[in-house]
């Protein structure tokens, strides 16, 4: 097997390993094991192969996969799931909502709520907005809406 093809045969695995870590540093060795690869296709001795290996990925990890972070950081936000969705949202109130218990609707959920501060009660129909999920309880205030 010429060593080209051994070098392509690892560019390949070290860039499918990256899928597994997705911290480009597997990704940078890729991109050396290529450049071993196009040493190795002009005909120059292992030693020469290696070399260029070692070059290529330290040039990638020093210069090309702090930009490469830096960019995937900058462009992913920060994403809310889960329960915290409903943070901010407006409800309808379907049980009076007091600061010991109540019920709230979106749209089809039903949620567990208490006012956020203790003299505020909320009657059936009103709307409220949610400002925290604790448990699967809903804090909720006076909506302005």
């Amino acid at each position: 097997m010429s060593s080209w093809v051994i070098w392509l045969i690892a560019a390949g695995v070290l860039a499918g390993a990256e899928l597994l870590t997705l911290d480009f540093v597997l990704l940078m060795l890729a991109g050396g094991a290529l450049g071993g690869m196009a040493v190795a296709v002009a005909g120059l001795p292992v030693g020469l192969q290696l070399a260029a290996f070692v070059v290529v990925a330290l040039g990638l990890l020093v210069f090309v996969r702090p930009l490469a972070k830096r960019q995937l950081l900058s462009r992913t936000p920060q994403q809310i799931d889960g329960a915290e969705t409903y943070v901010g949202k407006v409800a309808v109130v379907t049980q009076r909502v007091d600061h010991m218990d109540g019920r709230i609707r979106f749209g089809a959920d039903d949620w567990s709520a208490v006012s956020q501060s203790r003299g505020e009660t909320y009657e059936v129909g009103s709307t409220v907005r949610v400002m925290q999920i604790r448990g699967a309880t809903a804090i909720v205030a006076e909506s302005h809406e």
